[in-house]
């Protein structure tokens, strides 16, 4: 018997739910198919979002003929084989399934025939292609993102799978929430851990039932995906933001993806970007912990990096230090810049009207009123401080000073 996931699969656009800008009553697939214009496309979007299903029901209703290639697992011969089939069909749609995977020689060979409209395609992918497709597929497609699915999609998806297979069972509604909440937005996980339930399961249904079935919820991590990378950014977005119980949730999620040197990589650098001089010791203190959830591996590794975590989302903030130096190199990168105060550099001169370094220790407060940057950037300032915590405020203090230091230094030259 086929699984009811696959006896689901919807063969029109009708029966496709959570997608309707591209396969509803003004979705540009379903216009593209109403005129009689299809052009080549690529869907992106998470597992289980519906990108096999709307395009195999595109190639169902457009009424042309259609083959399926995986760049992944499929050789050059198999790609030949399509293209010479298609030489005798008037329309041709090639599905590129993982077409971010697809070697350059596969690559070459297919362009032409997208290119010369012999074959229409209709890439899929979980990978954002604008990272990750190479351009030259990339610029003859049109490319489109599927939706995560909202709830309201997945209890319509659960209310059409009733009726097939409930054979009248009573369920309970916590039962049907569990099912929503546990299957990460994936409609496959959805349906099968429905099918599951409806199998094994007396004629009424209760929580208790399901929660055996799932037992899990499904988390969706691969490392190589744009969940995955998102859920990175809303680590150290909710860090940046003094946000802790959501910090830990993402944590947790990167934990159970189990790249333990990608998460270590990400907090170093939130150390240093949003904490940085507002709590300077935290970026020793983020490596040691780093290391320590490195040694461990996990399940250990949760330890130091929960704690290191909680710390950081508490930590005073300041991005100080990197508008700095961003400011910094983006003089560099535009030219603005010049050659160094003679008496900066190491070389020596016997001119007795060449001004001479000054050794700042050598003065009150070890500090000397003298040029240090290039003529052509004198009084510009990168360092804008940041006094949100005692560190920072400190600094902002010895920042005011040597400010009026120069302003002194400069009145009394003047006077001279």
């Amino acid at each position: 018997m086929k699984p009811l996931a696959y006896q689901m699969r919807p063969t029109n656009f009708d029966y496709i739910f959570g997608q309707d800008h591209l396969v509803g009553k003004d979705g540009i697939i379903r216009k593209m198919l109403e005129s009689k214009s299809l052009f080549s496309f690529i869907l992106y979007g998470n597992p289980g979002c519906g990108k096999t299903t709307i395009a195999e029901a595109t190639c169902r209703m457009s009424g042309y003929d259609w083959h399926k290639f995986n760049a992944s697992t499929d050789n050059k011969e198999a790609l030949r084989q399509i293209i010479n089939a298609s030489r005798f069909e008037e329309n041709t749609i090639i599905i590129v399934d993982e077409i971010h995977r697809m070697k350059k020689d596969i690559q070459d060979y297919l362009l032409p025939y997208v290119e010369d409209g012999t074959l229409t395609m209709i890439g899929l992918t979980t990978v954002n292609p604008y990272h990750a497709v190479n351009p030259a597929i990339r610029s003859r497609c049109h490319i489109y993102h599927l939706h995560d699915i909202d709830e309201k999609a997945l209890r319509a998806v659960l209310d059409q799978a009733y009726k097939l297979v409930g054979n009248n069972k009573i369920i309970d509604e916590e039962v049907y929430d569990l099912l929503i909440t546990s299957c990460n937005q994936e409609i496959r996980t959805l349906i099968n851990n429905f099918d599951t339930l409806i199998s094994i399961t007396g004629e009424h249904i209760t929580i208790e039932d399901a929660a055996k079935v799932i037992q899990k919820a499904n988390v969706s991590m691969d490392s190589n995906s744009d969940n995955y990378y998102d859920t990175l950014s809303g680590l150290h977005k909710s860090i940046r933001g003094s946000d802790v119980d959501a910090s830990l949730h993402y944590l947790a999620k990167l934990i159970i993806a189990d790249d333990l040197q990608s998460l270590c990589r990400r907090l170093i650098c939130v150390a240093y970007e949003d904490i940085s001089l507002a709590n300077p010791g935290i970026g020793p203190r983020v490596v040691a912990a780093c290391n320590a959830a490195r040694e461990l591996g996990n399940p250990e590794a949760r330890l130091p990096l929960a704690t290191i975590v909680i710390e950081m989302a508490l930590s005073p903030k300041s991005n100080s230090a990197v508008i700095a130096i961003d400011k910094a190199l983006k003089d560099i990168e535009d030219g603005k810049s010049g050659s160094l105060p003679i008496h900066l550099k190491n070389i020596s001169s016997f001119d007795p009207n060449q001004a001479s370094y000054k050794y700042p220790h050598d003065y009150p407060n070890a500090w000397v009123y003298q040029q240090y940057l290039p003529d052509s950037l004198v009084g510009v300032k990168y360092y804008t401080p940041k006094p949100t915590s005692k560190n920072e405020l400190s600094l902002y203090n010895r920042y005011l000073e040597i400010e009026n230091y120069i302003r002194e230094a400069q009145k009394n030259e003047k006077k001279k």
